[in-house]
């Protein structure tokens, strides 16, 4: 295979992943010049437009869609082998692009980051926090941290947390004012702090589980935040009941702060997930993170 040809190809892959001719030079250690001219070149040679551009952003055309369908695994498979060659001589290292919820940053990559960037002091992690269900691929982050039911059946997904369930809590001097609810259907009315999904904008229904069936109740909130932390302080005040994950609320209610309701209800556990789009095309870096998480979970007492 010709250099050029072979450097337009990893350019216009680039550039598809990154929606940017400035942002891929960046990945790639060259001028957006360079970029450009490389993919010039291949739409020449191919004799088709691979890119629709505009002043404001870079879409692919048809025959770059279906350019990229059979490239995209040629050039991960060569950067597969490229990093595979180069561990041999070197550690880890490079960007690593997260995407992560607000929770799985406090539950998950928090506890986790300080000691990962000691064990690996050249690779540079960019985390960005973002609720909503992106495309990490069309985004052009290397791996996301969400719950594992929410992740697309075509990535890989590895787990990084044990299982928990969400439950339902209030401090002790709440219910002694409103009474134990004995049933999710006990909400209607009854005061509670909910989540605000800030993609819909609008109150999470808490999820339960009776006789092996699913379903889902909606609360009265008088103050709805897309953020755990909060809502647990409300709870510890006695503003309401607050929807948690166990290993946020199980600290408070081994103190007594707080108390656990409608336990029997429970919807089935969950767990955090890293996820990415192949092993074939991960970075040494990237594989360096998902091992460090993978050996923190199997580390004795971690959650």
């Amino acid at each position: 295979m010709q250099r050029d040809l072979l450097d337009g190809v990893v350019a216009f892959t680039t550039v598809a992943r990154r929606r940017s001719f400035t942002t891929a030079a960046a990945d790639l250690g060259v001028t957006p010049a360079a970029v450009s001219h490389a993919v010039k070149q291949l739409e020449a040679r191919l004799g088709v437009a691979l890119f629709a551009r505009t002043t404001r952003e870079v879409g692919l055309t048809e025959a770059g869609r279906r350019y990229l369908q059979g490239a995209q695994p040629a050039v991960e498979a060569m950067q597969a082998a490229t990093a595979s060659a180069r561990s041999l001589g070197e550690g880890p290292a490079g960007t690593v692009r997260v995407t992560t919820s607000r929770l799985a940053l406090r539950m998950v990559l928090a506890p986790v980051i300080t000691d990962f960037c000691r064990a690996y002091p050249d690779v540079r992690l960019e985390i960005v926090v973002d609720d909503a269900q992106i495309s990490i691929i069309e985004e052009g982050f290397d791996v996301g941290v969400r719950m594992g039911e929410m992740i697309a059946p075509d990535m890989v997904a590895v787990r990084v947390s044990h299982p928990f369930q969400f439950c339902v809590v209030g401090s002790p001097a709440l219910l002694a004012r409103h009474g134990r609810p004995g049933h999710p259907r006990d909400l209607k009315g009854y005061p509670c702090l909910n989540v605000l999904q800030t993609t819909r904008l609008n109150n999470y229904r808490w999820e339960f589980e009776e006789d092996g069936r699913e379903f889902e109740v909606a609360v009265d909130s008088p103050i709805s935040v897309n953020d755990f932390d909060f809502l647990l302080k409300g709870a510890l005040d006695g503003l309401g009941l607050t929807y948690q994950p166990e290993p946020l609320a199980m600290p408070h209610v081994l103190t007594g702060r707080l108390e656990r309701v409608l336990d029997p209800y429970l919807a089935g556990p969950t767990a955090w997930h890293l996820y990415y789009p192949s092993r074939l095309g991960a970075s040494a870096a990237l594989r360096a993170l998902v091992e460090f998480m993978r050996g923190r979970l199997r580390a004795p007492g971690r959650a």
